[in-house]
């Protein structure tokens, strides 16, 4: 079958993309389901969510190789013929090997960063994308200057992250924008 990925910063339309491909493959009477990492609580335990509110019910599963497995035995023990992965940035590497086993015979749809606070490369996403038989790369809007934004700014008290934050801290609108090249300021 096939492996797709789509990439991006925070706001650019992953998780709503995402749902839109596996209620397609559910329209086309296949069996699909989407998978969360289960420390990702911003808006609910049990179902996907975009940041305007659209849901879809999904899988917590740990973020360890034992919750990359476990995807294997939903998929399996489920018949699904359509598996997204939301966040997939937030999964261990082990993560790659196994959609891409997935792929051989089911549709995988995977979704995640392209970058960090940092603007360093998510290395689970960009390795999966290079595996990949289709990637979609999306664009959010700079809130500063309204061109296109391809980068996500973390910010605490209204200023950039610390360089030496921690590299995953899940949140929102609250302490995330989305920039343009020119508008990111990198963490110092």
């Amino acid at each position: 079958m096939t492996l797709e990925v789509i990439i991006g910063p925070m706001f650019s339309g992953k998780t709503s993309e995402l749902i839109r491909l596996v209620e397609r493959e559910v329209y086309a009477k296949k069996k699909g389901g989407i998978f969360k990492i289960a420390f990702d609580k911003r808006y609910s335990e049990k179902q996907v969510v975009t940041h305007n509110g659209l849901r879809y019910d999904a899988y917590s599963i740990a973020s360890s190789d034992e919750g990359v497995e476990k995807i294997r035995e939903v998929a399996t023990s489920n018949g699904l013929d359509a598996v997204g992965v939301d966040e997939v940035n937030f999964f261990p590497e082990a993560v790659v090997g196994l959609l891409d086993s997935l792929a051989e015979d089911k549709k995988v749809i995977a979704c995640g960063l392209n970058l960090n606070f940092k603007a360093e490369p998510f290395r689970t996403t960009m390795e999966l994308a290079a595996k990949a038989d289709r990637v979609r790369y999306l664009s959010a809007v700079c809130v500063v200057c309204g061109q296109e934004a391809t980068r996500t700014q973390r910010l605490v008290g209204g200023k950039p992250a610390p360089k030496d934050s921690p590299v995953i801290v899940v949140g929102g609108k609250e302490m995330y924008e989305p920039r343009c090249r020119s508008c990111f300021v990198p963490p110092r």
